[in-house]
C-alpha cells in the first residue's frame, strides 16, 4: 500500500513561493524551508527532488497566480486597457504592501541566478514570456475593440508593460506615495505607445 502524503502540496509550494520571493533562491536555506514549510530535508527531497525543484514548482506558480489575478480584473470590467492597467497597478502599488518582496519575483530570479543555476534562469526567462503573451493578448484585443492604436505590435506594447512594472516595482521600494505610484501607473497607459 502507498504511503500517503501528510502534507497539502499546493499550500507547500504557496509557503515557498512566498519564502523563495521574500529572501531569493540563495538567500533561501534549507533550514529556512523546512521552518517555513514544515517539512524535513528528506520529505523535501523525496517529493520534489532537491531546493532547485521545488523552486522550479514556485516559478510555475507564482506564473500560474499572475495569470490569474490577469484573468480575474479581465472578468471585472468590459476594457481590456482598464484589466492590463489594474494588474499592473495590483502589482506596483498594492504588492508593495502586501507581497513578501516588493519585487516581481521572475524579475528578482533573472537578476539573481547566473549560468551555475541555468535551468532555473530559462525557467524564470520562460515566465516572463508567458506573462508577456498574456499582456499582449489584452492588447491585441484592446486594439480590436478600438480602445488603442493599432500602430504597434502587441508584443511590443506588452513588453513596454514588463519593463515599465519592474521599473516602477524598483521604484516603488523607494516611494511612500501610493497617489504618486498609482498616477505613474496609470500615465503608462496614457502617454506613448499607448
Amino acid at each position: 500500500m502507498a504511503k500517503t502524503a501528510k502534507f497539502d502540496r499546493q499550500d507547500v509550494v504557496d509557503k515557498a513561493t512566498n519564502l523563495y520571493w521574500e529572501k531569493g533562491f540563495h538567500a533561501t536555506s534549507m533550514r529556512n524551508l523546512q521552518d517555513v514549510i514544515d517539512m524535513r530535508p528528506g520529505s523535501i527531497y523525496a517529493t520534489f527532488g532537491s531546493k532547485e525543484g521545488l523552486f522550479k514548482e514556485t516559478l510555475a506558480r507564482y506564473t500560474e497566480l499572475g495569470i490569474l489575478n490577469l484573468n480575474r480584473f479581465r472578468s471585472e470590467t468590459n476594457s481590456p486597457i482598464k484589466a492590463l492597467e489594474s494588474f499592473v497597478k495590483r502589482a506596483v502599488v498594492e504588492s508593495k504592501q502586501s507581497s513578501p518582496n516588493g519585487m516581481c519575483m521572475l524579475a528578482k530570479t533573472v537578476a539573481e541566478l547566473t549560468d551555475e543555476h541555468a535551468e532555473l534562469l530559462e525557467e524564470a526567462k520562460k515566465s516572463l514570456k508567458i506573462m508577456e503573451g498574456e499582456f499582449a493578448k489584452l492588447i491585441a484585443e484592446a486594439q480590436k475593440l478600438g480602445e488603442i492604436s493599432k500602430e504597434r505590435e502587441p508584443t511590443q506594447l506588452a513588453r513596454h508593460v514588463q519593463v515599465q512594472i519592474a521599473g516602477l516595482r524598483t521604484y516603488a521600494k523607494t516611494c511612500d506615495d501610493i497617489d504618486l505610484l498609482n498616477s505613474m501607473v496609470e500615465d503608462v497607459f496614457k502617454y506613448h505607445p499607448f
